[in-house]
């Protein structure tokens, strides 16, 4: 006579979630550890915290010396006791309805409303059609981390390796997921007694219970031309869940899979659902189905399809990093195509006049060296520009061209900005920054305006620049680094060498190479190519229809002394583009800043050895007309700055060298 089926039903204030089914002849063990039947993730649950277990048709239960103790009808277990149908079993904060039939279980909750109770009912899923008989569960792959939990034939560890084996190196010949999905089936189906398998993925892994809607099937094994069709819901969703494999029997009487079978007409009797699961997110399920009586699927075979599933989940995880790392260094060759290209663009060294033609030729063999490299000359000549070539024309061209204004910090901040700062080494370092140094490592690291650098961090920078290892803010271990270093700056250094702002060592340091940018005012002829130059680009930029310059607008243009240099030609020219309402830029759509420069008449250069200042230095020259500007502007140094068509800093560097000094009254 067959033993009536029992079931466990979880009880959750009024109304019932998972059911147990509970197998005649084998004990189910509760707990909060994978390896139980019935695995409780609740804190106040032990370990091993119960069984349950039935002789003769009775079923009893066993306390497990749990921490918080097992509970029937809120009286505490002592030792071993029977369970009655309709009685609750209480395990940590979970209670559990033991029951022989589910349709006994609150008639009142089954759909009919009640006023106490008015929507208590059962989940549709766990209506009173038979569930699979669940014969074991598995969270733990047997083949790593540790001792087997369990004893297996003494055959299988070795064929189960030797085809593990096999199988990782058909994953590793994989490219896709396709060839991996085809490689672990062809594994299973050949070392477990499963006819019909299937591997199904989610569209993208995830860290929470996936809806088993969301699966899609990427390959499938059966021994005719069928169709896959769906394992039970309840299945999926329970290893979608748990995360844990399962192994099901007696899916005959289990409606949702005998009308789900792969063959139709043929039944199941046997299936095995195993997550495919890493570094906690789930990418799936592995579907194994026996429907040969005398070859179902057991234990080890649900152990084996674990650490199958593991295995592939891993292959999985390299192959989507894999395909994420070749799309970012797609990206990254693209972006870096069009920085290259941009970059081209921006560094062109536009001019033919003798003074570009000179400073071409001294970049060109300035460049392949290592040479460190002082770049000077007036704010706007486009120091910056020269400095890329000179990297874009190095061997150091594929490393990182990094810049960095000596003067937009101060002395503290720039320190940490040029060698970075250890977390906590000061107040608002939450964390580990790298320095412009190290982002510089095996290219060239521009510093314009060096001249500002203070003489608190010129020693440092001078160790760095002799080769020397550094180290961060805050930190204790040295940094090498592989830099080329490229200077700047508008300022009188040997002025500054000599006021004691400035130390000697790092001036003969940086001044290895000296390249000198002319100002635009020195080599006017080649205001019309940069001029068209600029032109071009700003008229792509806005879209723009313009090609070119009236006679008059040219005119203008090399008529003017451009104070600002190449910098101010440029803005001067995009100011002119937004303006101009023609295809041609006219003369008055040139705007000028006012800021100190003149539209002047070249004359013709007077005759040899005549002059109209007499046998005067050029020192001396300048002297003069610098008190003169100064007298017209009463003294005032920013008036007499921009008249003189330079900063105002480089206004009292003038002075204190020639020791000018206001006259007193």
């Amino acid at each position: 006579m067959s033993r009536p089926s029992a079931f466990l039903v979880v009880r959750d204030g009024l109304k019932y979630g998972e059911v147990y089914r509970l197998v005649p002849g084998q004990v189910t063990r509760m707990g909060r550890a994978p390896a139980n039947e019935i695995v409780i993730t609740d804190e106040a649950c032990s370990r091993h915290h119960c069984e349950l277990h039935d002789r003769d048709g009775t079923w009893f239960v066993r306390d497990l010396r749990s921490r918080n103790g097992t509970r029937i009808e809120n009286e505490l277990l002592q030792g071993e006791t029977v369970i009655t149908p309709g009685q609750r079993l209480r395990v940590g904060e979970c209670e559990l309805v033991f029951t022989h039939d589910l349709s006994e279980l609150c008639p009142d909750e089954l759909g009919q409303e009640t006023d106490e109770h008015p929507t208590a009912h059962l989940p549709p899923t766990l209506s009173t059609e038979p569930e699979p008989t669940i014969l074991g569960s598995a969270n733990r792959n047997p083949y790593i981390g540790g001792d087997r939990t369990r004893e297996v034939e003494p055959y299988r560890p070795g064929r189960e390796l030797a085809q593990l084996y096999r199988m990782a190196l058909d994953m590793g010949r994989a490219s896709n997921a396709q060839q991996l999905a085809e490689a672990v089936l062809t594994g299973l189906t050949a070392g477990t007694p499963a006819d019909l398998a299937a591997l199904l993925l989610l569209p993208q892994p995830s860290a929470i219970a996936a809806d088993p809607a969301d699966l899609r099937v990427v390959a499938f094994r059966s021994p005719v031309n069928q169709d896959y069709q769906p394992v039970s819901v309840g299945l999926s969703s329970r290893v979608l869940k748990n995360w844990e494999a399962v192994l099901a029997s007696d899916t005959e009487e289990d409606s949702l899979l005998r009308e789900r079978d792969s063959l139709g007409e043929l039944s199941a009797k046997s299936v095995i659902c195993a997550p495919i699961r890493h570094d906690r997110k789930i990418y799936g399920l592995i579907h194994l189905y026996s429907t040969n009586p005398t070859r179902q699927l057991g234990e080890d075979d649900l152990q084996y399809t674990l650490a199958v599933a593991d295995q592939c989940a891993g292959a999985l995880d390299q192959m989507l990093r894999q395909e994420r790392l070749a799309e970012g260094l797609a990206k990254l060759r693209d972006d870096n195509a069009k920085l290259r290209e941009q970059l081209g663009i921006e560094s062109d060294l536009v001019g033919n006049s003798l003074e570009m033609q000179t400073l071409k030729g001294k970049i060109g063999r300035i460049a392949p060296t290592d040479s460190t490299a002082l770049i000077r000359g007036e704010s706007g000549v486009g120091k910056e520009l020269v400095a890329r070539a000179i990297h874009l024309s190095s061997r150091r061209r594929n490393g990182p061209f990094v810049c960095m204004n000596c003067a937009a910090l101060t002395e503290s901040l720039l320190e940490s900005e040029l060698f970075g700062h250890e977390k906590g080494s000061f107040t608002g370092a939450t964390t580990r920054k790298i320095g412009k140094f190290e982002q510089a490592h095996r290219g060239t690291l521009f510093l314009d305006e060096v001249g500002e650098m203070g003489l608190g961090i010129q020693a440092k920078f001078l160790r760095v620049l002799e080769g020397h290892p550094f180290e961060r803010v805050g930190g204790a271990t040295p940094v090498a680094v592989d830099v080329r270093v490229v200077a700047a700056t508008n300022r009188d250094l040997e002025s500054a060498v000599e006021a004691g702002l400035f130390r000697k060592d790092l001036y003969f340091r940086l001044q290895v190479v000296e390249l000198v940018v002319e100002p635009l005012r020195e080599h006017p002829g080649d205001i019309p190519l940069l001029a068209d130059h600029f032109l071009k680009r700003f008229a792509l930029k806005t879209g723009r229809e313009i090609s070119g310059f009236t006679p008059g607008a040219l005119e203008r243009l090399c008529g003017y002394d451009w104070p600002g240099n190449v910098r101010e030609l440029q803005n001067t020219i995009e100011r002119a583009v937004v303006l101009c309402l023609g295809t041609q830029i006219e003369a008055h759509e040139i705007q000028f800043s006012g800021l100190g420069g003149q539209e002047v008449v070249r004359a013709e250069v007077p005759g040899a050895g005549s002059s109209a200042h007499g046998d005067i230095s050029l020192d001396h020259l300048e002297q003069q007309h610098i008190l003169g500007v100064l007298d017209r502007t009463n003294w005032n140094k920013s008036q007499a700055a921009q008249i003189l068509g330079i900063e105002r800093s480089t206004l009292d560097r003038k002075l204190k060298r020639y020791r000018i000094g206001r006259p007193e009254k």
